[in-house]
């Protein structure tokens, strides 16, 4: 039987997992995969017909073994998970468990540092190269590179913005180099596959968490360098729907500057949360006859509603660029007392 569960593939494990789990499990677990997964793992539970239950139990242990591996790992990093589950299992089966967990689950690369204090991060990659600063902040929590970053000498931070930004895929060799200085302790069991990071997204996550101050330091030196780039950042850092963070008087303000039919347009298809928040911002005779003429307006092209909403943001940044409205962001830079 061992030699049966040898040679199961990890969709066959998983799909004698769900089995074992029952079927209320099992529904809890599929909204957390994609269409793709599901109908694979559906396709193989299918499959199944009969699960002996020493190979059931054999299964679950595993499963319990990585799940604890996975524990230890968020408590202190993998080289504590291995201290751990070599004390329990022996030292032969917890590299196993490891190797098995690395493999399986893919731990996302840097994960020890996402546990560091940002300073402590800090203190180490200040005065490395750009790129190599990148590539960490790439992996660590929006917030926490957000700090580091902040924290960067003046004229580095555009720069390694910039290196966010532009970054398409890293060698796993490159990470693992990176990670062995960082990190001595870290598994090197990291994905063949290249790793995707960095990119637009990633910057404008990063800039997020940074102070109104920073912020606007590097994108002023981002405009002098590549001023397509940066105006890509600035159209991602604000989007209609974020306009739930605003205060009152500055959505007040907004509205009263942006045109109508923009705005109906912007609000056909917002959530409810939009929605409401903007409508409480009318006078009452103002929320009706918007709703009275959002509900004649009929159908509308997707294309229209998201130049309209572009033009309400660009509107919204001109505001807080003049300091007529804040944005609240990371930092105490927009603390208002």
């Amino acid at each position: 039987m061992a030699r049966q569960k040898k040679g199961l593939t990890g969709k066959q494990k998983a799909a004698i997992l769900l089995i074992s789990l029952g079927p209320d499990v099992s529904a809890q677990v599929y909204k957390h995969l994609t269409d793709e997964e599901i109908e694979k793992l559906s396709l193989e539970i299918s499959s199944v017909k009969k699960v002996e239950s020493e190979l059931k139990e054999e299964v679950l242990d595993q499963f319990h073994q990585i799940a604890l591996a996975q524990d230890y790992i968020s408590q202190g990093g993998v080289g504590y998970a291995k201290t751990v589950l070599e004390k329990a299992f022996g030292k032969q089966e917890a590299t196993n468990i490891i190797n098995r967990l690395t493999s399986s689950l893919q731990v996302r690369p840097f994960d020890f540092a996402r546990k560091a204090d940002p300073q402590q991060v800090l203190n180490f990659i200040q005065n490395e190269h750009p790129q190599t600063i990148a590539l960490v902040l790439s992996y660590l929590d929006p917030e926490q590179a957000g700090q580091i970053l902040s924290a960067l000498p003046q004229e580095r931070q555009a720069e390694v913005a910039k290196r966010i930004a532009t970054m398409d895929s890293t060698s796993p060799d490159i990470i693992t180099q990176v990670e062995q200085v960082l990190e001595k302790h870290l598994s090197s069991s990291i994905t063949e596959d290249y790793t995707q990071t960095g990119g637009i997204q990633a910057v404008v996550e990063v800039l997020n968490g940074v102070d109104r101050s920073t912020e606007r330091t590097i994108l002023d030196d981002l405009e002098h360098q590549d001023p397509e780039l940066a105006e890509e950042i600035k159209k991602r850092m604000f989007v209609f729907e974020d306009i739930v963070i605003l205060d009152n008087r500055a959505i007040q303000r907004v509205i009263r500057e942006v045109d109508g039919e923009d705005l109906r347009l912007a609000l056909k298809v917002a959530s409810e949360e939009v929605k409401e928040i903007v409508f409480n911002n009318m006078s009452s005779r103002m929320a009706e006859t918007y709703k009275e003429e959002m509900e004649f307006m009929g159908p509308v092209r997707l294309k229209d509603v998201e130049e309209a909403q572009t033009r309400i943001v660009s509107v919204i940044r001109r505001l807080e660029e003049t300091g007529e409205i804040v944005i609240a962001r990371g930092g105490g830079d927009d603390i208002i007392v």
